[in-house]
């Protein structure tokens, strides 16, 4: 007999990314188009990173902060002031270095 799967839903990259700089929570059927530039902190992506893990195909947490790059980037976000496209070329680089938990 197979179990029955869990109640919870996991939240994807884009919300947990949307709720980073701390947008206020709208009413989604009143407010549309709404824009999210805000500019988040890469410790604020690799907390992301770290709660996706377990849904990521990647093997390394640079992995799936990568992914997180992709999501920001689709979002219209900046990390540290620096468009998401920047900030992954300085990671393939080696000028920043994502630890390994």
């Amino acid at each position: 007999v197979t179990p029955p799967p869990p109640a919870g839903v996991a939240p994807s990259g884009s919300p947990l990314l949307v709720r980073s700089p701390g947008e206020p929570v709208r009413d989604r059927k009143k407010v549309k188009n709404i824009k999210h530039d805000g500019d988040i902190t890469l410790d604020e992506v690799i907390d992301v990173a770290r709660k996706m893990r377990e849904r990521s195909m990647a093997r390394k947490l640079e992995g799936t902060v990568k992914e997180i790059l992709g999501t920001a980037r689709s979002l219209g976000c900046t990390i540290n002031g620096e468009t998401p496209a920047d900030t992954l070329e300085m990671i393939n680089d080696g000028d920043i270095v994502i630890p390994e938990n």
